[in-house]
This record gives structure tokens, sequence and C-alpha cells, in this order.
């Protein structure tokens, strides 16, 4: 079982905007590139214009353990960066759940084999 890495400097984080390919909907933006590894990198994107401190880190909290529960289900070797709209102020876990889901799908990440 690997385990995802996080995305944590900067260059990283301009590598997959530049690189990746990147698809929305109502609350989240990602960016995914394929990457040479066997594991997977995660990088969370939270603006200022979400809210406050204490609903920027509710909204990381969020799209981490979504990511962490579909985490055994999605292809190795790729780089996503998730970023959260303005519209992600006040989803509940299951709409950005539904929200992951769709464009963890949308960018054919789900591993066919254990859906």
């Amino acid at each position: 079982m690997l385990f995802t890495k996080s995305l944590k400097k900067n260059y990283q984080f301009r590598y997959v905007y530049n690189k990746g390919k990147s698809i929305a909907n109502k609350y989240l933006v990602m960016y995914v590139v394929k990457n040479n590894s066997l594991e997977n990198f995660l990088g969370i994107s939270v603006s200022k214009k979400v809210g406050n401190s204490v609903v920027r880190s509710r909204v990381t909290r969020l799209i981490r353990e979504n990511y962490r529960l579909s985490e055994n289900k999605l292809k190795n070797g790729y780089s996503l960066v998730v970023i959260a709209r303005n519209t992600t102020n006040g989803a509940s876990y299951q709409e950005i759940n539904k929200a992951m889901n769709h464009l963890f799908s949308k960018h054919n990440l789900f591993n066919i084999k254990n859906n």
C-alpha cells in the first residue's frame, strides 16, 4: 500500500499548473499531471477568498479526508493539485465528496479493477 505524499514547494505546484490538465466543477478545480513515480502527490490550495482561516482549514480537511478515503481506488503515478473555489465555503462533506469523485472520473484516475 503506497501512501500519497504532499506537494509543499511553490515550484512543485507551478509544475502541475503548467504541465497538467485542469477540469473544474462547482466546488473544485483539479490539475493532474503524470509523474515518473510509483506514488501520487497531492497539493491543496484554498485561497483567502474562500473565507477566514477557520473556513479555509475546514475546507482543506474535507478535501484531504475525501482524498484519503478514495486513495486506494486511484491509479498511481500522478501529481494532483486541488483548488477550492469560493462556493466551497459552507459546502457539506457529501458535496465535496461528490465533486471530488466527479473530477477523479473526468480525469480517468479511478482504477477500473477497484471500482
